[in-house]
């Protein structure tokens, strides 16, 4: 288990390149394995959830090539399908949750699939029931063996109009997979239409399918026999550049994000704004200014500023842990709302240790006083629970007085590429145990 060693309390100044996307990689590389034909991906982000996912569909049989340092090229021509039964696909596929996304691939063009409960963040329960329900609404069947793993057999493929019980993002994308190779029309109500789920219909339009209603909750797919290559590029993670805005905020650094997409990160920066963050544009970069202190907004009645999550275009869960730890040194109080996962809370008991002002109300919501930097954090010894609560973590250290610990990082390496080595051009005292 590697750690972090960081000195915190310094000013940090510099250009950061955001990463590309983790979510929207792990679907469009998974949907590489629907032809038979080279599909190239740029700007891929090399986290080791990416790179586990990549060495499974190396053990598939597809032929990976790396082009540049994020560019690689995927050829699904001749699969091994026995490497689903190998220990070696069992441990890897049960290393990230990512590995849910060739369920559908692999059912629309070879009509199985075999399914290890995945690995991911421990975050509370996430089920697997809308890929799995939502495959067989489809026509798959999927039988539970040796209450190990799930069989899937999808001889028997149907376009459907389905109705969503949640718009989750990963099953929205299987489902959508799935259809693209079904004759008929499929209709997906209640779908997830993220910006990530709208680049992964991009992708499979470029290759050939017949999509229509991308980017609202209604997705029509029309079936095509065979799908072609493509050259598909991958946006920048959204979730990065909050992080980036956070971590300026509470080091009190100007920092620029260079080529953010901003048109694509719906109301991130809106929330931001909300707690006093100066954020400045300049084209499609963002800059955050050195700001000393900033001031949490109150709902127009003069009441507590709220924060919750919601699926898109509300706000992303996966930022609501840097809102937490950016608020802990704001002026004002602010009540954050966790309601779509319920263990993603329990990170807080160190952020309190640190000496952050935090009520943790129930394990869905969490209220926090800003000190308004009377007294800086300081710096202790932690372990990070999972990818998100990590990187906040990170954060309260590199804003903390004196040397903190870190242990666990391969959470965060999970979702942020050589994290230590850009801190370090940022001018971070961050070491690598």
């Amino acid at each position: 288990m590697a750690s972090f060693k960081i000195i915190g309390g310094k000013e940090l100044s510099g250009t950061i390149n955001p990463q590309g996307a983790k979510n929207e990689a792990l679907q469009v590389i998974s949907a590489t394995l629907l032809t038979k034909e080279k599909v190239i991906i740029r700007n891929i982000p090399l986290i080791s959830d990416v790179i586990c996912l990549i060495e499974l569909l190396k053990g598939l049989g597809v032929k990976t090539k790396k082009i540049s340092k994020h560019t690689y090229s995927f050829e699904a021509t001749d699969l091994k399908l026995d490497y689903l039964k190998s220990d070696d696909f069992k441990k890897k596929s049960q290393k990230i949750r990512g590995s849910v996304m060739i369920l559908g691939p692999l059912i629309a063009r070879f009509k199985k699939a075999r399914l290890y409960p995945p690995g991911g963040d421990k975050i509370g329960r996430r089920r697997l029931d809308t890929h799995l329900i939502g495959l067989s609404e489809l026509g798959a069947k999927f039988k539970l063996i040796n209450n190990e793993f799930y069989k899937l057999d999808g001889s028997s493929l149907r376009a459907n109009s389905i109705l969503l019980e949640e718009a989750s993002v990963t099953g929205t994308a299987n489902i959508i997979m799935a259809s693209v190779l079904i004759k008929g029309t499929t209709t997906i109500y209640n779908a997830a239409c993220e910006p990530y789920i709208q680049q992964l219909c991009k992708m499979l339009t470029l290759m050939g399918a017949n999509i229509q209603g991308v980017g609202s909750n209604l997705i029509t797919i029309k079936g095509v026999k065979k799908l072609s290559g493509c050259t598909h590029k991958i946006l920048p993670d959204m979730i990065e550049i909050g992080s980036w805005i956070g971590l300026a905020a509470m080091t009190q650094s100007k920092i620029r994000i260079k080529n953010a997409s901003i048109k694509n990160l719906g109301n991130i920066l809106t929330i931001f704004k909300k707690m006093g963050i100066k954020i400045e544009i300049e084209k499609d970069d963002i800059i955050i200014p050195k700001q000393k202190k900033y001031n949490i907004d109150t709902f127009i009645n003069g009441s507590i500023l709220t924060i919750s999550d919601a699926p898109w275009p509300g706000f992303t869960p996966d930022l609501l842990s840097i809102v937490i730890v950016a608020a802990t040194q704001a002026n004002g109080n602010i009540l954050v709302h966790q309601k779509m996962f319920e263990s993603r809370l329990f990170f807080v008991d160190k952020l309190i240790e640190m000496g952050a002002k935090i009520i943790l109300c129930d394990p869905h919501r969490a209220t926090i006083t800003g000190i308004n930097r009377e007294y800086p954090l300081k710096g202790t010894t932690m372990t990070s629970p999972d990818i998100r609560a990590g990187i906040a973590l990170l954060i309260a250290a590199l804003s903390a007085q004196g040397e903190s610990i870190i242990h666990n990082i391969e959470q965060i390496d999970r979702g942020y590429e050589a994290i230590d080595a850009r801190l370090k051009k940022l001018g971070a005292a961050i070491e690598r145990l």
